[in-house]
């Protein structure tokens, strides 16, 4: 038992749940400080809830966490400690950004930690250096290989130097040379900071032997703690996985590394994948190199290599999935087509990554593949029920598939994967992260589908263990083969005497200058001599400058929101706009005039002279007229029946037969106002005229005379869409974050709320001013519009309501857990007050009750009274400065709430 006064962390009475799961059972637990320390258990025992617990990254439910000298739980010690604590969480590159580059990634981080411009750039030439993926700084960390990410990510983590480091499962699904270079680097790091404590969860057995210290986990509970040594002697094994399996539940029954792999059925005729001079480029880019090989039927046949080096790209184009560039290959015997619906049913794949449907349970997603791959209905039972018994699957039958623990997921996968019983299994690193027991288990299924079923496996792995179970292997990088023989006698062809030395040795003979380490830098370096820590509490403009460019990088790699985010509102305001005005004009007319009088010709020439008719040349029949309406080659016509000029003359009741095309309701009614408006007009002077009456109403409209629709709501359609697009964009920036799970980076940085929050707004507020750029000059240029009021005042309170709208996105976004969820909760909460209560319909001082007050607590309601203000009625500064000054207020108001909702802790 370490001693007291030297911890890092100190766990007392913790527990911790997920609903109805018990992730964490009154946990009691001392880690001894600058000690390299593994956590090691099976899949779902809560490894990655009590590191991301201890990390200061999960709120704690029940007990206590004290963490480098002081309680974890309070928030003062949080932030007074977050500087000195690194986080990498679990999952290839969980803590990098994919769309900025390697050198953006790092640079990040450096900013978060107050690092200067110079220290930024000193240490990120050594990291990557030592790394081995300096030569790969300008590729986004999305197009990295996985070990290539989980380097990337270590040297994020260690860019400032931290006291405590927490990695969990930091080299899952990394090939055997990226990890000796990660614990190389980890060990050069130590010397140079002797005190730093690290914490480890692995999969890996043989990494946690080389550690000072090992916390057992199974069940929420912790098994066994201490040296190796000390567990291997107490449950009297000769290795840590014959040790962790002893004290595991039902340990008796199945030991880890136990299997034998059964003789195979020799038939030298049976070929089941031959490839030739197979070869695959993305550009200039070459992924597969030439590769030839043969597998034969019934062979499990291991395909091993360096992260990035072309594994799953060849075995995609072995299922068809992506055609070669170069070479051929052949599926038993016929030329691989990968639109043959006959050869892909004779091949099950499982990908790299969990690709069944989370939504849908065990059985759902067995039954969904049963039917796409067209077994009969009548088989399709009896084969999910054998499935079932086969792979263990029954206590899960009826748990969602994103709910499993992830041996039990790899389970499920390999059952769809062969469950139309094919006759070639591909799978690429299908055990990633899975824990040795289950590991094992998955090899029983793969063992008896290859020895009794006769199943051809072609499966790539970097656990050498499982490399060792296969009848050949082929060790790749860098696009090509570089030997391929039974484990045994690349073993003994390498001289060493382990599978993985033979392995490292092979690919470390391969790799260029650029991807070897060179640790000899890092020392030279005194990267680990800089123990003077920041304040955390300050407000940093470094760190609010690092979320804005981030969020800006991001957004400009991004064509979809990029799109969405300058030309939505634009699209949306010429859409809205003419979509909401009734107004119409330059309305197509032609006249059948039987009459042939001044009169009647004095009244059509009257509608001719209003700008909105355009008269057409005239029609000799009724039934002319009615087929150039149905031509659309006019909106409405006009017969003028014999008699019409005596009528007049006389001040009799005349009548005229007018048909408007009726196939747009609203622009029929807009006609047929713009008609009798135009025909009262005719009669009215022509009755003035008669009676040379003085007597005149004239009345007149003060802002808008000539009462055209598209004057009042094109200077208010811009106030619904400034608070809907950027409130969309604020909210979806940081729900996001949610989902890919980088918020983590925010939970445990220096980042405050307020620089976190700033930083996500400020390229949406620029954005959005240059959206109202350009809907200012399209509705002055385009729709002509005039602008009447002040510009400046329009302009303020454009600004301070984008400022508003961008603050109530982040505040929606505290209670959205998804982006399809903050979509639609941000657009209905935005729509429905500004399109009710703001003034868009009906002025607010007509609205009654809780209406109004709605009206008066709603920021579009002031920013509608400047836009429309400004333009139709061209009111100045001092008419609009009493809204200017309304609107600002809501700015500290949504900017508290979004500070209050938003925590520092995932719950």
């Amino acid at each position: 038992m370490p001693s007291p006064d030297l911890l890092v962390a100190k766990l007392k009475c913790l527990s911790h749940e997920y609903k109805s799961t018990k992730a964490l059972q009154q946990i009691e637990l001392d880690i001894p400080a600058a000690k390299m320390v593994a956590l090691i258990g099976p899949d779902a025992v809560g490894k990655s809830t009590l590191m991301s617990l201890i990390a200061g990254a999960r709120r704690v439910q029940k007990g206590s966490i004290e963490v480098l000298d002081g309680d974890i739980t309070t928030s003062h010690h949080r932030k007074e400690i977050s500087s000195r604590i690194a986080y990498m969480p679990q999952g290839l590159g969980k803590n990098l950004f994919m769309e900025l580059t390697v050198e953006e990634n790092m640079d990040f981080f450096g900013r978060l930690f107050n690092k200067t411009k110079s220290q930024r750039k000193q240490r990120i030439e050594v990291l990557l250096k030592v790394a081995g993926i300096a030569a790969f700084a300008d590729r986004p960390a999305g197009k990295l290989s996985g070990g290539m990410k989980q380097k990337l990510g270590l040297c994020c983590a260690l860019l400032h130097d931290p006291d405590f480091l927490i990695l969990d499962e930091p080299t899952t699904g990394v090939d055997p040379v990226s990890r000796r270079q990660f614990w190389d680097l980890i060990s050069t790091l130590r010397e140079l900071h002797p005190k730093m404590s690290i914490l480890v969860s692995t999969a890996y057995m043989d990494e946690a032997e080389q550690f000072d210290w090992i916390i057992a986990m199974h069940d929420g509970k912790v098994l066994d703690t201490g040296t190796p040594a000390e567990i291997k002697q107490r449950s009297n094994s000769d290795s840590l996985e014959r040790a962790f399996t002893a004290l595991m539940p039902k340990s008796s029954e199945e030991y880890v590394g136990d299997l034998e792999l059964p003789p195979r059925l020799e038939k030298a005729s049976e070929v089941a994948i031959t490839a030739r001079d197979l070869t695959r480029r993305f550009g200039d880019f070459v992924a597969v190199d030439k590769v030839s090989f043969d597998i034969q039927r019934g062979e499990i046949f291991g395909f091993l290599g360096s992260n990035g080096c072309g594994k799953t790209t060849t075995m995609k184009m072995l299922t068809g999935l992506l055609p070669p560039s170069e070479g051929s290959a052949t599926l038993f015997g016929n030329k691989l087509d990968g639109k043959s619906l006959s050869a892909r049913k004779r091949v099950g794949y499982m990908s790299q990554s969990f690709s069944l449907y989370g939504e849908l349970t065990v059985r759902q997603n067995l039954r969904l593949h049963a039917r796409l791959y067209h077994l009969p209905v009548d088989k399709q039972v009896s084969r999910i029920d054998e499935l079932i018994q086969r792979f263990e699957l029954a206590e899960f039958i009826d748990a969602l598939a994103d709910a499993l623990p992830l041996g039990i997921k790899q389970r499920l996968s390999l059952a769809v994967a062969v469950i139309h019983e094919p006759d070639l299994l591909i799978l690429d690193e299908p055990t990633s992260g899975v824990d040795p027991i289950a590991r094992d288990q998955f090899w029983r299924n793969l063992i008896e589908l290859s020895r009794t079923d006769g199943v051809t496996i072609f499966i790539s792995t970097h656990f050498m263990s499982e490399a060792m179970r296969c009848d050949r292997v082929s060790l790749m990088h860098a696009g090509k083969v570089l030997a391929s023989d039974t484990p045994r006698n690349l073993i003994d062809a390498s001289g060493t005497k382990s599978f993985e030395e033979a392995a490292i040795s092979y690919i470390h003979s391969a790799m260029s200058e650029a991807e070897r380490t060179d640790l000899s830098v890092l020392k030279e370096s005194q990267l680990g001599s800089d123990s003077r820590k920041r304040s955390a509490f300050a407000l940093s403009m470094q760190r609010l400058w690092a979320h804005s460019v981030r969020e800006t990088s991001e957004i400009l790699r991004d064509p979809i929101r990029l799109s969405f985010a300058f030309f939505g509102m634009t699209l949306m305001l010429f859409i809205l706009t003419y979509g909401i005005a009734p107004d119409v004009d330059n309305l197509r007319f032609a006249a059948f005039d039987l009459d042939q009088t001044p009169q009647s010709r004095d009244y059509l020439s009257n509608l001719e002279g209003s700008r909105y008719f355009n008269r057409q040349a005239p029609a000799n029949s009724s039934d002319e007229l009615h087929q150039r309406l149905v031509a659309r080659d006019i909106n409405f016509s006009i017969e003028i029946p014999n008699g019409f000029g005596g009528k007049i003359k006389k001040q009799s009741k005349v009548s005229l037969l007018i048909t408007i095309d009726g196939a747009n309701p609203s622009q029929a009614a807009s006609i047929e106002s713009y008609i009798m408006s135009a025909h009262k007009d005719f009669t009215e002077s022509l009755s003035l005229k008669s009676t040379n009456s003085t007597e005149i109403i004239a009345p007149r409209f003060r802002y808008n005379p000539t009462l055209e629709n598209i004057n009042a709501i094109a200077p208010a359609i811009p106030a619904l869409l400034l608070i809907l697009f950027p409130a969309l964009l604020g909210a979806i920036s940081v729900v996001r974050e949610k989902e890919i799970g980088t918020i983590t980076n925010f939970y445990v940085t220096p980042a405050t709320k307020l620089e976190f929050l700033l930083g996500k707004q400020l390229p949406y507020i620029v954005i959005g001013i240059v959206n109202f750029i350009i809907m200012l000059l399209a509705v002055i240029y385009v729709m002509r519009v005039p602008l009447k009021g002040s510009i400046l005042a329009l302009s303020c309170g454009a600004i301070i309501y984008l400022i508003v709208s961008t603050n109530y996105g982040l505040l929606t976004s505290a209670f959205s857990k998804s982006q399809a969820a903050a979509v639609f909760v941000t657009a209905i909460l935005s729509i429905l007050p500004t399109v009710q209560f703001s003034g868009l319909s009906q002025p607010v001082s007509t609205l009654e009750g809780g209406a109004q007050t709605i009206g008066k607590f709603w920021p579009t309601t002031y920013f509608m009274n400047i836009s429309v203000g400004s333009f139709t009625k061209g009111l100045s500064w001092s008419e609009l400065t009493q809204d200017i000054v309304y609107l600002s207020l809501f700015i500290p108001v949504f900017l508290g709430l979004s500070m209050w909702f938003l925590k520092k802790q995932e719950a």
